[in-house]
């Protein structure tokens, strides 16, 4: 499949396809969890904090107990809802600074994004995850350095952006970037109905299929590009005939 226009904007989603689910559901959620009562009694009425608590719905921002019994709700059913995410990501701040959490990227990826940084490709990222929590991520990675975030361009999330699997999120992305026509971004993901949401969008797309990623359907590959490793891209960003 050869795409119409040079890519000149990669977008990248984080979980599963920078990172194994793994990271997410196994270290940065029992983290979290693991710490929010101890924050909970200690900074509940400090300024820093109250902006976390205070976007919570009134009853539960109103009591630590019920506070907490939510988040732990939302969490086990993993919701992906703005002001959860918030307080996750400041729940993982102090962790990332002790380095008691480090970000696990698959061995092709930091490679590959200093190579199109170097190539002057704008590197974005869009994830479910808050813009605050993503910068987390980026700027304690398992590399070396480990600080990737001069390597990003832009950051992207559902509350800047829009749901990941809707069409006019990705259009709203494009339009953040107007230089840039829809045609000359990639959107890389391992869920197929963001790739094909941003397709609509008129974006290029490639569902990326990791280890530990939920297996695809037997027809995916038949309607749309499937790669396991960035390094499947050739120099122009298609997929590297086999």
């Amino acid at each position: 499949m050869t795409p119409s226009s040079p890519v000149k904007v990669v977008l990248l989603d984080i979980e599963g396809t920078v990172c194994p689910i793994s990271f997410v559901k196994d270290v940065l959620f029992p983290y979290a969890l693991s710490v929010l009562p101890e924050t909970l009694k200690t900074q509940w009425d400090s300024p820093d904090f109250a902006k976390y608590r205070d976007a919570f719905p009134s009853e539960y921002s109103s009591s630590k107990d019920a506070l907490e019994a939510h988040v732990r709700d939302l969490m086990e059913k993993d919701v992906k809802i703005s002001y959860l995410k918030s307080l996750q990501g400041y729940l993982w701040a102090e962790g990332y600074a002790s380095g008691d959490l480090k970000a696990p990227l698959f061995p092709d990826v930091a490679a590959k994004l200093s190579e199109w940084q170097r190539k002057g490709l704008k590197i974005m990222i869009y994830s479910s995850g808050s813009v605050a929590a993503q910068k987390l991520f980026f700027g304690h990675t398992d590399a070396s350095p480990s600080d990737l975030t001069p390597q990003i361009s832009d950051w992207f999330d559902t509350v800047n952006a829009g749901l990941k699997t809707e069409t006019d999120s990705y259009k709203k992305i494009a339009n953040e970037h107007p230089e840039f026509p829809p045609g000359e971004w990639l959107f890389l993901s391992d869920n197929v109905k963001e790739v094909e949401a941003a397709i609509r969008a008129d974006m290029q797309s490639v569902v990326v299929q990791r280890p530990g990623n939920a297996p695809l359907s037997s027809e995916v590959p038949q309607r749309l590009r499937v790669i396991d490793t960035f390094d499947s891209l050739d120099d122009d960003l298609n997929v590297r005939m086999k």
